[in-house]
Parts: C-alpha cells; sequence; structure tokens
C-alpha cells in the first residue's frame, strides 16, 4: 500500500516512526539484536517513552541475511508460518565500532550505520564488495494510522498499525517474480498484491501469489509472511521497492547470488525444491473439459480418437462431472454416466494411458459425506462455532480445515478409494477464495495469514497420499493455487483464460513470472479455457502448449480433441506430441537439474542473459532447459518475430545457422515454430515418438551443435530411476572433435553446424 505524498511527506492520517538509531547491539546466539529507537536520544528524557523497534539479524545460510523486525515483541505469535527447509542460523563475521555494525555471511555483507541507521547490502564479486540495495531515513518504519499519541494508542499492534520496509532499486535495475502475473514480466512501476484471487489471467488478480521478487542485479527479497500484503515496486516512490505488512512484526530475507539462477537455487535452498515430476506426465494430457456432457462412451471415443489418428495420448484427465451435480466434492463416480468406474479405468490403462481426476476443497450441503464433516468438526468453523459455508461453486459448500489432522486424514481417506481405483493424479482446482472475516481454524490460525496459505496445505495433505500410495516421485498434482513452498507439490497449471492470442500472451507472461519465483514445472490450457478458439489460434497454441515443461488440452464448456477445429489441427497435434517425445532425453535431464537446483525448466530470456539489453522486457519468447530457445506465434498473421542472443544459433528444423545479436521475422506453418539450439549446445534426441516414458539413452542420437574450437559441451541421461544412464563430453580442437561417452547403451552422434570439423 502507498503512504507516500510525494518525496517529503506523508498521506494524510499516517505517522511514521522510522528506524533512527542503534542504541544497543547485543549477541542473541549466532545472531545480533539491536534496540532502535525511533528518535534520535538527546539526553535521558528522551528515553522515557516513545517508540522503539527491535531489530535482529540472523544468516539461515551463507548468501542469506534475515531481517526481523518488532515493535512490541511480547505479541503472541500468529499461525501459519511458512515450512522453510532452513531452520538454523550461521555463525556470520561481525564487526562492531562506534559508528557501525558490519555483518558478513559468505558472499553478502551487511552494513549497519548506527547514529544515521542505515542497511546497506553488498555482495561478494571478482572486483569486490559491490553494494545491490540499500534501506534509508524513513524507509524502515512502524507506521500507524489515525494516531493520537501514545497515551491513546491502547490497540497497540493489534489495528492501525503496518510495518513498512522499502530496499533501494539502482538505475538500469528490472525486477521480476512474485508469483505467476499476468502483467509485464518487469514489475517496475506496478503495485502487486499478494493476494489469492479466483480473477482469471486478464487483471492483477492471480492465483499463484508469491511474497519473493527478484532483481536483475543479482539478488531476491523473500518477505516471510503467508498473509496478503502489497510490493510497491517503483510505484511509490519509483527508487525503491516497498513492501508493508499489518501489525508490529516483519520478517524478510535478502538473497545474494553471482547471478540470478543462484538467487533462485539460494531461495529454493530456503523455500523447498520443486519435486520431480514423473517421466509419464511430461506427455500430453487430454481433458473432458469443464462443464461438458459426457459418459465412457465420449471418453473412449477420444481416447481411441487420438491414436487412431497417431497421437500419444498419455494422460486422460475427468474434470468435475465426473461426479453428480450438486455433491462436489463427494469423490462418487456418477453412477448414471459411469456406472462402472472402476472397470472402465481399467479400459482406459489397458491403452496405455494414466488417470486424472478433479477435485476441489469444498464439500457441497446435501451430499453423502457433508454430514459426517459437520458431524466430526472437519470443517472451517464461523466464531460462534457455525460451520462457515457459503451459496458459490456448490450450495451451501463448506471449506475443509487442513489445519485438523484429522479432517486431513478424512479427506484423504476419499482419496485413497480412487487411488486404489486406478487413478494417477489428482487435479487440485480452487483453494483461492479463502474466508478472512468470521472465521476459526481447528489450529487457531490467524484467517489473513491463512487466506493464502490454505493453498499449501491443501495440495501437500493431497499429494502426501499419492506419495503414500503411489510411491515417491508419483505424488502428481495439477494445481490452480499456490504459495511460497507450493513448488514442492508439482505440477501447477496456469488457470482460466479465454481462446485468443491476448490470452496466450497473457498466459506465456504468467508461466515464466511464477518460474522466475521458484516454480519449476508448469501448464496451460492449450487453445484457451472460455469460449472455444478459432482453428488458427488453437493450431499456434499447440506449439507453444507441447513445448512447455507439462501439456495439457482443457476447456470449459467446449471439447479440445483437434478434429473439432480442422484436419490439419489433428496434423499439428501430432507433429508436436511426437517432437516432445522425442525431444524427451533433453526435456527429463532438465526436469532433474530443476528438481536439485530450482533453476525452471522454462525461463524468462533475463535468466540466461542477463546483460544483454534486448531481453529485459522479453516475455513472449523463452529458454526451454539451457539449450533451446522456444519463440510462440502470436497472430493470425503466420508471422514469427523473436530475438537472438549473440552467437551462432541453429534452427532446429532447418539445421539453417542464424547469427544472434538481432532480431527475426518471418513466416512461417502451423507445423512449425521458432525452435532455436543454443551454440555449443547437445540435444540428445531420443529414439521413440509414441510416448514420453521409454528408455531415453537406448539409439539416443546426440546432436552437437556449432562446437566452437576450444570448446567442450557435455550432457547426460537419466534413467526411469533418475540414475545416470549416459555421460557425454564433445571438445573441439582444430578440425577435430574429441568425443567421451559413457553408456552401455547404443548411440548416434551428429555434428551439425560444427564447420568441417569431424570426429
Amino acid at each position: 500500500m502507498k503512504f507516500e505524498n510525494g518525496c517529503w511527506i506523508f498521506a494524510e492520517g499516517y505517522t511514521c516512526f522510522p528506524a533512527t538509531e542503534v542504541y544497543f547491539a547485543k549477541k542473541d546466539g549466532n545472531a545480533i539484536l539491536l534496540t532502535v529507537p525511533t528518535i534520535h536520544i538527546n539526553g535521558k528524557g528522551d528515553t522515557l517513552g516513545g517508540v522503539n523497534l527491535t531489530i535482529r539479524i540472523s544468516s539461515p545460510v551463507a548468501g542469506i541475511i534475515r531481517v526481523q523486525t518488532w515493535h512490541h515483541t511480547g505479541a503472541k505469535k500468529k499461525l501459519p508460518e511458512f515450512e522453510l527447509e532452513l531452520t538454523d542460523e550461521l555463525p556470520m563475521e561481525v564487526s562492531d565500532t562506534d559508528s557501525q555494525i558490519t555483518l558478513i555471511s559468505g558472499d553478502i555483507k551487511l552494513e549497519i550505520n548506527k547514529k544515521q541507521f542505515t542497511l546497506v547490502f553488498s555482495r561478494k564479486t571478482a572486483d569486490g564488495w559491490k553494494v545491490f540495495t540499500k534501506s534509508a531515513g524513513r524507509d524502515l518504519a512502524c507506521i500507524k494510522e489515525d494516531y493520537k499519541g501514545h497515551a491513546y494508542d491502547h490497540a497497540g499492534d493489534t489495528a492501525n498499525t503496518y510495518m513498512r520496509q522499502n530496499l533501494s532499486i539502482t538505475v538500469d535495475e528490472h525486477i521480476y517474480g512474485m508469483g505467476e502475473r499476468f502483467s509485464s514480466i518487469v514489475k517496475n512501476g506496478q503495485t502487486v498484491r499478494i493476494e489469492h484471487k479466483d480473477g482469471g489471467t486478464s487483471s492483477d488478480q492471480a492465483y499463484k501469489n508469491i511474497p519473493f521478487y527478484i532483481s536483475d542485479k543479482n539478488y531476491g527479497v523473500f518477505v516471510n509472511h503467508p498473509e496478503p500484503f502489497d510490493f510497491e515496486i517503483a510505484s511509490d516512490s519509483v527508487v525503491k521497492c516497498e513492501f508493508a505488512v499489518e501489525g508490529g512484526y516483519l520478517d524478510y530475507y535478502v538473497i545474494a547470488g553471482d547471478d540470478m539462477k543462484q538467487v533462485l537455487a539460494r531461495y529454493t535452498d530456503l523455500t523447498g525444491k520443486p519435486s520431480l515430476p514423473a517421466p509419464w506426465t511430461f506427455g500430453l494430457w487430454l481433458s473432458t473439459s469443464f462443464t461438458t456432457n459426457y459418459n465412457e462412451e465420449t471418453v473412449m471415443s477420444f481416447i481411441d480418437g487420438m491414436f487412431e489418428r497417431g497421437i500419444p495420448l498419455r494422460t486422460f484427465h475427468f474434470d468435475c462431472c465426473w461426479m453428480r451435480d450438486y455433491h462436489w466434492t463427494d469423490f462418487v463416480w456418477d453412477e448414471k454416466i459411469f456406472p462402472d468406474p472402476e472397470g472402465m479405468i481399467k479400459r482406459i490403462k489397458a491403452k496405455g494411458v494414466n488417470i486424472c481426476v478433479w477435485i476441489n476443497p469444498y464439500i457441497a450441503q446435501g451430499n453423502d459425506i457433508f454430514d459426517e464433516g459437520v458431524e466430526k468438526g472437519y470443517f472451517v468453523k464461523r466464531k460462534n462455532g457455525d460451520v462457515w459455508q457459503w451459496d458459490m461453486w456448490q450450495p451451501g459448500m463448506a471449506l475443509v480445515d487442513f489445519t485438523n489432522p484429522d479432517a486431513c486424514k478424512w479427506y484423504q481417506s476419499f482419496l485413497a478409494k480412487l487411488i486404489d481405483m486406478g487413478v494417477d493424479a489428482l487435479k487440485t482446482d480452487f483453494g483461492e477464495r479463502i474466508p478472512v472475516e468470521d472465521v476459526e481454524y481447528f489450529d487457531g490460525s490467524d484467517p489473513k495469514r491463512m487466506h493464502n496459505y490454505y493453498t499449501y496445505l491443501y495440495n501437500k495433505c493431497v499429494h502426501d497420499i499419492l506419495e503414500e500410495k503411489r510411491g515417491k516421485g508419483q505424488g502428481i498434482l495439477f494445481a490452480r493455487s499456490a504459495t511460497a513452498g507450493g513448488q514442492k507439490f508439482p505440477v501447477h497449471w496456469g488457470g482460466d483464460c479465454w481462446s485468443d492470442y491476448e490470452s496466450m500472451e497473457e498466459s506465456i507472461r504468467g508461466g515464466l513470472s511464477l518460474q522466475m519465483s521458484g516454480f519449476g514445472y508448469w501448464a496451460h490450457d492449450i487453445g484457451g479455457f472460455e469460449n472455444t478458439s478459432t482453428a488458427d489460434v488453437y493450431k499456434r497454441w499447440v506449439g507453444f502448449g507441447l513445448l512447455s515443461s507439462h501439456s495439457r488440452l482443457h476447456g470449459s464448456s467446449s471439447y479440445r480433441v483437434p478434429w473439432l477445429y480442422d484436419e490439419e489441427a489433428v496434423d499439428v497435434v501430432r507433429f508436436f506430441t511426437r517432437l516432445k517425445a522425442r525431444l524427451m532425453p533433453y526435456i527429463y535431464k532438465t526436469a532433474v537439474e530443476t528438481s536439485k537446483t530450482g533453476i525452471p525448466t522454462m525461463r524468462a530470456m533475463i535468466l540466461e542473459f542477463n546483460g544483454d539489453r534486448n531481453v529485459t522486457y522479453l516475455d513472449k519468447q523463452y529458454m526451454f532447459g539451457d539449450s533451446l530457445l522456444v519463440a510462440p506465434v502470436f497472430n493470425d498473421e503466420s508471422r514469427a518475430e523473436y530475438y537472438l542472443p549473440e552467437g551462432k544459433w541453429i534452427d532446429f528444423f532447418t539445421e539453417e545457422v542464424y547469427e544472434g545479436g538481432k532480431w527475426y521475422k518471418e513466416t512461417i506453418g502451423y507445423c512449425d515454430i521458432p525452435l532455436m539450439v543454443r551454440p555449443g549446445s547437445i540435444i540428445a534426441y531420443g529414439a521413440k515418438e509414441d510416448g514420453p516414458d521409454y528408455d531415453y539413452a537406448d539409439g539416443v542420437e546426440l546432436r552437437v551443435y556449432a562446437l566452437a574450437d576450444g570448446q567442450t559441451a557435455e550432457t547426460v541421461i537419466y534413467d526411469m530411476n533418475n540414475n545416470i544412464d549416459l555421460k557425454a563430453s564433445f571438445t573441439r580442437k582444430g578440425s577435430k572433435v574429441e568425443a567421451k561417452v559413457d553408456t552401455k547403451k547404443p548411440y548416434t552422434v551428429r555434428l551439425i553446424n560444427c564447420d568441417d570439423a569431424v570426429l
């Protein structure tokens, strides 16, 4: 929220109590504890009253510094809190003089001016310590609304109080992240509300709000608060990032890195690495769509229709109408249209197709399990003890209280029956419309803090039962909502978009922004969700969708099988589905590395090419892994427009060489997309195209692209158990390329655009 009225004064009604000087400093374990008055202390009389801030500085791991600030330290801790992976505190190098405290943790340094309170953050570079952000003046402050003086401030921190931090932005600095945002990928000039909303993909509302931003100056900031709040990114003050939370406590982490990738790696060290999805999930998914009428005959016609047309379908998804009307969510198949669900599932799986079904955390009044949930206290309650209910999405629906361990087990018991039937994955829809007024949780959680955090508990509950029943690595969700840490429960998709080029553009921006926020894998509704796209839009979206980490055909009130558009659409879906299968050795290697490092599978150009000024704002093309550049077409004129960074890029399809450092414009067909290979890359091209899960090393073709003299390129191929099955290294020395390939499987090698060099 905005507190300032220009550069000099505060907005009407607000009083600022800024951190002004360090009065006391002492060790607190491995941390430093500061007493910071909000006025300059000129004599004993100045210490008799007023607002003091207590600031605690610590480091959970080298390269990260945590700053906690309290107004009143006696306030009760509020739940929930993010489940962080790094909870220990590392000893820091500490220097304390009359004028300054210096704290160093690995390659991050914090200097605190004691006389005129400032925080100056630096990172260690080859050229010495370099300042990347700072806080000075009124930047760190307790702010009171309608303040009438200390004697009359009886509410303390329980009302009309905010803790605010501004961190500086320097010249030519750009801010990214904060979840799945559908606006420009560069967030400078925007107010970003971290509050889950079910608002589609065409506004400033978002399903996945992550309180973390990352700068192209190679640092990130994680605000350790699950409740809704605002980031003002160069919007209240154009040279500052501001975040302010209600109450008298603020907690944030500053994360430094050699580059943006290392910042993401450290952020996911803190909040959790993206879990690795099973290989079968990378294939093509097909849905019944949201509110369509369908039965087993319809489902089988779609599955058989895909195979008859040579399209290797891998997963079929039943959306909400697999249950009876007015019975969402009771987990019971509608016997009128599915009289034999177990038999149907077996018949589908016999075709080599996995099964996903739709669920949500809302239990409708009148269904078979509602009364049991009420009786046992498994739902979120109002303060008077009534079950909280409303009539949106299902009449009289209640909300499962996932803070109650017994409620979680109860919810999981229904999912276990579905899994025992043969269901492989669960689409965890909704989870955003969580009330904050007049509600109580089993564990006493604060309703405002639960609003965003609810989705974490919901998805964790579902993920855990899938892992328990199906085994490690098989906890596959298709989730819409998420908060920090939600990357541990993949996969996430982009929510409800329209079926046009504008929404396709919104979707790619949202996905890249999400993956700049610690999420590793992402999908979207190919062809769009609302309405029905033209055949033109559908065919262009297919290329984008099959060159995303996960790929699903899904709509709202109409089906998404390609033959309902035109025959060419069938060719396009077949072509890109088979292409993705052949690329799986490369894609799966990328996915495994994502699970280990936190660096996403789909990468905004700035993440790979920071320093190239042309990529700063690019949000309609991306790197798929570290070697493939994808540039979807967003118009009905078959016009592709894209930028290639410096180097000798190679068209994947034609093997034509393109000089980098310039923009390109060309006309392309539907079974085409700008797919460019980065020079010095190895693309492992698989031997099979009839599905995503196979022996990737067996018969693989190792394609070595534009290897320069003196350059070495390396790659690995993983098997289905994530063990390295092939390891390859190619080094060019003049006209010769030395190859070292360690595998027991047959393989071939192709040198592509390596001049006249030979193996």
